[in-house]
């Protein structure tokens, strides 16, 4: 890509989130403050290869918006609140604190996270309009048309406006009950920065990862004694710790046996074995962990190891034998059999696998983790068909390359 191209792509990355959430604080309406930030982008795009990349690309385009929505205001309001318009459009006092911590995107999460949306809608809208994923990219990720997943954006704004949902951190005294939604959202967004699902965009988006974390990190402001916050915030960074080590330099996805663990972030690690500890200490004074917590620990595990083959697989299979008891979901099901193969070998966590076809034949890591047992077991045939589906449903660049060369090693 040109200079100017990395420039707007860069600036969609890190200004999107902070973009619409200070359009949707102004405007007080969603479509708005997307419509409005989606046209200073488009602007960028045609502007910036004649007059040059601005020195400071957010404040540019805060501004290029704000300019189109009041365009777009001033279109739809010729009537009756037309004056009311006017005052809103050109108040540019700066507004009052709303909640106990005033940041604009947490405002943002908790809004597009509002309980009387159901989940899948709330994922949907927070990983458009906080993430500034597309419609096509979050199609993907659940795996629905792009028609359907459009309108299901569609539908949980025009709630939140019927609604009037405020714009707004709870109240202390509601947060608990909100939490638990922003958590499995912003874990969302983590995972598809630590490994993206479209084809079309950087294999690992570090400005995704970095944003969850973030918030994350504002949400234990709030609640620093919810275990589950603390476990989801030790998840990211452990799994953000690795993050160094695993693209290779020709753009293929380094599985975690053989990564540099000289190349892992040790201040993150340390951050993140300290919370840990915490809830651990939590949990032996008869404080159950949750979801968060054991996922956490278990990567605790894997980063504690020097070396793969000093990892301590019967603790990884003992806390997520914990973890089935919470979640028995079949992706629970497939990580545990990774680590029931390293224990009883790869003919036990073959048949495990196998087990989950039903409900994961459309996943393509089921069929990467088949592909591998199956060449551990020296079933070479049957091991390529597997990559080769895992190939298929595969949409990561990088994991592509992975699994294309794992494929092309197998003996004919």
């Amino acid at each position: 890509m040109s200079d100017v191209e990395t420039a707007v792509t860069r600036a969609h990355h890190e200004e999107w989130a902070r973009v619409v959430a200070g359009l949707t604080r102004r405007f007080g309406d969603l479509d708005i403050a997307e419509e409005a930030a989606a046209e200073a982008f488009a602007i960028a795009v045609e502007r910036w290869p004649a007059d040059g990349v601005p020195p400071h690309p957010g404040a540019w385009l805060t501004t290029t918006a704000n300019r189109k929505a009041i365009d777009r205001i001033r279109r739809e309001n010729k009537r009756d609140d037309k004056h009311k318009e006017a005052q809103m459009v050109y108040d540019d006092d700066p507004p009052e604190p709303l909640g106990a911590i005033d940041d604009d995107r947490l405002r943002l999460i908790f809004t597009c996270c509002h309980p009387a949306l159901a989940m899948e809608a709330r994922v949907a809208l927070t990983l458009r309009m906080v993430a500034g994923l597309s419609v096509p990219e979050i199609a993907r990720a659940f795996l629905v048309a792009e028609s359907a997943m459009g309108q299901r954006i569609t539908r949980a704004k025009a709630k939140i406006k019927a609604a009037r949902i405020p714009y707004r951190v709870p109240a202390t005294e509601d947060l608990p009950a909100r939490v638990s939604g922003v958590l499995a959202v912003l874990y969302l967004v983590f995972n598809e920065g630590y490994l993206a699902t479209g084809p079309d965009t950087d294999p690992l988006r570090h400005d995704l990862t970095a944003e969850a974390i973030r918030l994350t990190r504002l949400i234990r402001a709030l609640l620093p004694d919810d275990g589950e916050v603390a476990g989801l915030l030790a998840l990211m960074l452990l799994t953000e710790a690795r993050r160094p080590a695993r693209v290779s330099a020709g753009g293929e996805l380094v599985a975690l046996a053989e990564q540099d663990r000289g190349a892992w972030d040790t201040a993150l690690i340390a951050e993140g074995h300290r919370l840990v500890r915490e809830r651990l200490a939590a949990a032996a004074a008869g404080v159950a962990p949750g979801r968060y917590q054991i996922l956490a620990a278990i990567n605790a595990v894997h980063t504690s190891a020097r070396d793969m083959r000093d990892t301590d697989w019967s603790q990884v299979a003992a806390l997520y034998d914990q973890l089935v008891r919470l979640d028995p979901s079949p992706i629970i099901a497939l990580n545990r059999a990774v680590a029931v193969a390293e224990i009883d070998g790869p003919e036990v966590a073959l048949a495990a696998v196998d087990r989950l076809e039903d409900k994961l034949a459309g996943y393509h890591a089921y069929h990467a983790t088949r592909a591998d047992l199956l060449r551990r077991l020296g079933r070479g045939q049957q091991s390529r068909a597997a990559y080769d589906k895992a190939i298929e449903l595969a949409g990561n660049t990088a994991e592509t390359a992975y699994l294309t060369r794992r494929r092309d090693q197998l003996c004919s």
